[in-house]
């Protein structure tokens, strides 16, 4: 029997010349977000672990809704070290985001945990959700799920930035995403998105990334116009908003309205 097909949108996107969008995730447990996400035209969900509380089995439900629907479940840990990391890509996840990556090692040691060899060190599991209850042959099943899934190295420090070049060369990283906030009060300029220290940083993004033939990301910056100019330039890898930031400059707008009127 032929293995099923696999893919990840969001890869998939960026491959063929698009622009991955990405929904954060901080607020919402349950699947229908998930749905929210596919129904507004996003690519993946950005679970972030670092900055919130999630239980693994939610991540995994959140996974397995994402998976179905063309939707690429990702996740942020909490750091290069985080235990959970093999567990959730043996369970669904999509992909991983590793916040604070500072070195060329740090980029190798991502991907050696997220890759099966020959790319990485990762330890074959029993059964991969993406399949959908069949087992092909592992000479498939592992190459297939290598492709499918995403590598994220945030670079967010001067460190970072100073590496850059040598992160993104590293076999087996995708993409190499910008953390803008983190950045700037690493450079002492908390909160000055603004400041010509981000446009030169997301500039030597895209250019280390188009020599390596990889896809340059950013965060922090929420502005939709600035976002699309970003994206002209040459990203491709955005998280469009959080959903506790939707709901609330939704909700507040909604508010303001009925009393202004």
């Amino acid at each position: 029997m032929a293995k099923p097909a696999i893919t990840n949108p969001a890869l998939a996107r960026m491959r063929s010349g698009g622009v991955a969008l990405g929904l954060s995730v901080r607020l919402s447990r349950s699947p229908e977000i998930v749905r929210i996400a596919k129904a507004t035209g996003h690519d993946f969900l950005f679970i972030d672990g670092q900055h919130a509380t999630f239980g693994v089995e939610t991540v995994v439900t959140l996974a397995a809704t994402a998976l179905p629907l063309g939707v690429a479940p990702l996740y942020r840990v909490r750091s290069l070290a985080d235990p959970d990391t093999a567990m959730l890509l043996d369970n669904g996840v999509a992909g991983i985001v590793f916040p604070d990556i500072n070195t060329a090692e740090e980029a190798r040691r991502a991907v050696e945990i997220c890759k099966f060899a020959p790319i990485g060190r990762r330890s074959v599991g029993a059964v991969f959700p993406q399949f959908e209850g069949e087992t092909p042959p592992l000479a498939e099943a592992l190459p297939a799920i290598n492709a499918a899934t995403a590598v994220v190295v945030m670079v967010e420090t001067a460190k970072g930035l100073e590496n850059i070049e040598a992160i993104a060369r590293v076999p087996g990283v995708d993409v190499v995403h910008i953390g803008t906030n983190d950045l700037m009060v690493d450079l002492g300029k908390p909160g000055k998105l603004d400041d010509p220290a981000v446009e030169r940083a997301l500039e030597r993004c895209v250019q280390a990334c188009k020599a390596a033939k990889v896809f340059a990301g950013c965060g922090g910056i929420r502005d939709i116009k600035r976002q699309a100019a970003l994206a002209k330039r040459g990203l491709q890898f955005f998280t469009t908003q959080s959903d506790t930031a939707l709901i609330t400059a939704a909700g507040k707008a909604w508010v303001d309205g009925v009393r202004g009127g």
